[in-house]
């Protein structure tokens, strides 16, 4: 029995529907697995991930994002080893109009705040697992659960040393660097084009979170400093949740050390180079 039968198996079991999918297509699945798409005469069709990754926290996460009224599949199942969702049907690509929506999307998103920065359960960020105490201060939480964490990490796949030690400068002068929230927002926390759905000029999905309470200029310095969306975004999302100054030159690169070491964690050393033009475009 083939790897796609076992799967289309499993996933008509969990929908008790009255016949197998009819068709099974694997797609992309990135760094988490295999994804599938499965059609069935008379039903919708459902997409199913398996893997390693506890893919029952991508769901919990889904649903934290749904309550939150984001665009996400509905989770109709979610075990460690399979999730089945919703098929929805669209592009990863931001026109014009999709970037003033996607900055509609997030701006409310953003809005929902808790008392404190972290979440209720740790969360995923693709495989690897990310730890959300509770925590009062931001910059505290920024340094001590993602900055150093994810640095001593990247250590290990190809990070030189020197290069550590320049973004545990970064750490120690924080406070300096960034600033605190009014208050803890939702974040994505893996905004990009590959983890939203487009159609007709409209957000419909979000895919892949990485969910927690921190501040939103987390999730925007991803998308300017890997250019995944331009001025339509950063202009209409500013209309909703004003941009602080500095933002683009100063707070943006430290934040961008974050998604950064996650590159060199999954792709190695040749994330290096990136890592130090942040550095640099920090002052360290």
């Amino acid at each position: 029995m083939t790897h796609a039968s076992t799967v289309a198996e499993r996933v008509a079991a969990v929908l008790e529907r009255d016949a197998d999918p009819h068709t099974v297509t694997e797609l992309d699945g990135g760094h988490v697995g295999h994804v599938y798409v499965l059609e069935f005469a008379g039903h919708d069709p459902v997409v199913a991930k398996v893997g390693p990754t506890p893919l029952d926290i991508e769901g919990k996460m889904l649903d934290s994002l749904a309550r939150a009224g984001a665009p996400v599949p509905t989770v109709h199942d979610a075990d460690a080893d399979l999730l089945v969702l919703d098929y929805v049907a669209g592009t990863s690509e931001l026109d014009e109009a999709a970037e003033r929506d996607l900055a509609s999307h997030l701006a409310s998103l953003h809005d929902v705040t808790a008392p404190e920065f972290g979440f209720p359960y740790d969360t995923l960020s693709g495989p690897y697992h990310q730890p959300n105490p509770w925590t009062e201060s931001w910059v505290s939480f920024f340094r001590e659960q993602r900055l150093r964490p994810w640095c001593d990490a990247a250590r290990t796949c190809g990070l030189p040393d020197s290069t550590a030690e320049r973004i545990e400068s970064v750490a120690r002068d924080l406070d300096g660097l960034i600033s605190e929230p009014d208050a803890p927002g939702l974040v994505h926390g893996d905004m990009w084009e590959g983890n939203l759905v487009v159609r007709d000029g409209r957000v419909v999905a979000f895919l892949d979170p990485a969910c927690y309470y921190g501040h939103p200029e987390v999730e925007l310095a991803y998308m300017h400093w890997f250019d995944s969306a331009g001025d339509a975004f950063f202009d209409a999302y500013a209309e909703k949740r004003p941009i602080e100054p500095g933002f683009f030159d100063d707070r943006a690169p430290v934040y961008a050390l974050f998604p950064l070491l996650e590159h060199v964690r999954v792709f190695g050393s040749e994330f290096v180079p990136e890592v130090r033009d942040a550095l640099g475009a920090i002052g360290y």
